[in-house]
C-alpha cells in the first residue's frame, strides 16, 4: 500500500460529500447562508478521521504518527482543493448570482470579491485539516508510557 492511495482516496470520498452538500443547500436556497458551511468542519473531520483509523488498521505495526498524520492532512487537502475547484466553477460557471447573492448578504463591496471568496474557502479547509488531524492523532497515536506491572 502507498502513503497517499488510501488518503487521495478518501479525500475524494470527502470532497463528493462536501459537494453534494452543498448542491443540497443550493436545492433550498439556503448556500448563501454561511453559517450552514460550519457543517463542512463536521464533514470534512468524518473524513479525515475515517482516513486515518482506515491508514492504522492497514499499516499495522508500521503506523507512526507522521504516517497517521501524513495520511489526515492529505486526506483534507485534497478533499479541499478539489471542494474549492468545485466551488469556482459553481460560482463563476453554474450560478454566476451566487457570489453578488452572498455578497449582499454579508459584505457591501462587490470589487475583488471573488478571489478572496475563492481564497477564503481553501484556507478554512486547510486550517480545518491541520487542526482536526492533530486532534484524531491524539486518539491513534501509540503511547511511549511504560506498561504498569501489577
Amino acid at each position: 500500500m502507498t502513503l497517499y492511495a488510501l488518503p487521495v482516496r478518501f479525500g475524494l470520498a470527502t470532497s463528493g460529500c462536501l459537494i453534494a452538500y452543498f448542491l443540497i443547500l443550493s436545492l433550498f436556497d439556503m448556500h448563501t447562508n454561511v453559517f450552514f458551511s460550519l457543517f463542512n468542519g463536521v464533514i470534512t473531520g468524518f473524513g479525515i478521521y475515517e482516513a486515518i483509523k482506515v491508514f492504522r488498521l492497514r499499516s499495522g505495526d508500521r503506523f507512526n504518527y507522521g504516517r497517521g498524520f501524513t495520511a489526515g492532512v492529505v486526506t483534507g487537502f485534497v478533499a479541499t482543493l478539489v471542494f474549492t475547484i468545485f466551488f469556482a466553477f459553481y460560482s463563476t460557471e453554474v450560478n454566476t448570482d451566487f457570489l453578488s447573492n452572498l455578497s449582499t448578504t454579508f459584505f457591501k463591496d462587490f470589487k475583488d470579491f471573488e478571489g478572496i471568496v475563492f481564497f477564503t474557502v481553501a484556507i478554512m479547509g486547510f486550517a480545518t485539516t491541520v487542526v482536526l488531524t492533530l486532534t484524531f492523532m491524539q486518539l491513534f497515536k501509540s503511547s511511549n508510557n511504560p506498561k504498569k506491572s501489577s
